[in-house]
């Protein structure tokens, strides 16, 4: 079931305007941490000092104009428990675990249906999700690389998946008629990333704020997934988890892969998912029921960050890992959706 909590207020106190970016980054679908599984519980938990600065955050315009917005954080709980996680065996060096477990969704009828009509495609080359008429969800280094925004970012596009209207498969003789999405696309608005992005562990990146909103110019009228808080793996179904994006070694096809998680941190879960880049930034969802009512609902729950090598007692290991809403970060994502704090008291 998923239970209501109580969420902390995110609240703007200053926003400055900053030199416009270069936009010359370029863009890694793959990213090297050094702060794995290990690293992550050592990590003392932020004190609200560190949480202000960390939730913090840039707005970049569609003409170039950039932001930045302190904000202070109130009605905060801190947990003192720390990076409570269960431990499993590591795995080998592959992104696609044994035998490939990815679904690619051909039929129309389900592409453009929830929950996979959800799932965006955005220029950079990554994959988003819809989270309101006029929001994305995905990953923060999809546009920025933590010191500069990525070339394609400037002029930033998502593609929303569309059912191609009659005809349209008959243009040509031979031209593929199943199985490929054409897409929409609209162009972004204004990009929210966390400071927490910039700042880093110990001077490098920091995965925990892995995460960005976009604002789209024109709103969308499909129906997008809503924002749920993160349950600990002991409180999912059998720890499993789902999510759909765009892979790069699966040209234009929607790929669904579900899959359980292993192992988790305050901020990440660290599973097995098979998955390729291109589906970085994919909204990962739970289904589970609402209270005091018999149906389900799917609630995305954290952000698809991809595959990552890590220095794990002297060796490089790697896992694929996503970033976990917690109560902050819903603050923060339902603030950047709405304007205000007033729609997210509760989550």
């Amino acid at each position: 079931t998923w239970h209501l909590k109580k969420i902390p207020q995110i609240v703007s106190e200053r926003t400055f305007s900053l030199d416009s970016p270069k936009f010359e980054a370029k863009t890694k679908l793959e990213l090297n941490s050094v702060c794995g599984i290990e690293c992550q519980r050592k990590l003392p938990v932020p004190n609200l000092s560190d949480l202000k600065d960390l939730l913090s955050y840039e707005t970049v315009f569609e003409n170039g104009t950039r932001t930045l917005t302190e904000v202070n954080v109130l009605g905060l709980g801190l947990d003192p428990a720390g990076n409570t996680t269960t431990r499993k065996s590591l795995r080998k060096k592959r992104q696609i675990y044994g035998t490939d477990s990815r679904f690619s969704i051909y039929d129309k009828r389900f592409m453009t249906n929830f929950p996979f009509n959800t799932a965006v495609k955005i220029s950079t080359g990554c994959s988003g999700i819809l989270i309101s008429p006029k929001h994305v969800l995905t990953a923060a280094h999809c546009l920025h690389n933590g010191k500069d925004y990525v070339k394609g970012s400037k002029r930033l596009r998502v593609g929303l998946m569309k059912a191609k209207s009659r005809g349209e498969g008959r243009k040509r003789k031979g031209a593929k008629r199943n199985g490929m999405p054409s897409f929409q696309w609209t162009r972004v608005k204004s990009t929210h990333i966390p400071k927490g992005w910039f700042k880093g562990v110990s001077g490098d990146i920091a995965l925990d704020y892995d995460y960005a909103v976009l604002e789209l110019k024109r709103p969308h009228k499909r129906k997008y997934m809503e924002l749920g808080i993160s349950p600990t793996i002991k409180m999912m179904p059998g720890s499993m988890i789902h999510f759909s994006g765009f892979d790069n070694d699966r040209s234009g096809q929607l790929v669904y892969r579900f899959c359980s998680i292993s192992d988790e941190s305050n901020d990440l879960f660290y599973q097995y998912c098979d998955a390729e880049p291109g589906s970085t930034g994919s909204g990962v969802y739970l289904r589970l029921k609402e209270p005091n009512k018999k149906k389900w609902k799917r609630k995305i729950i954290a952000v698809y960050s991809g595959h990552q090598w890590v220095d794990v007692n002297g060796e490089q290991q790697d896992y694929n890992v996503a970033v976990r809403i917690t109560p902050l970060k819903y603050a923060q994502i339902c603030f950047w959706i709405h304007g205000n704090d007033e729609n997210c008291t509760q989550g």
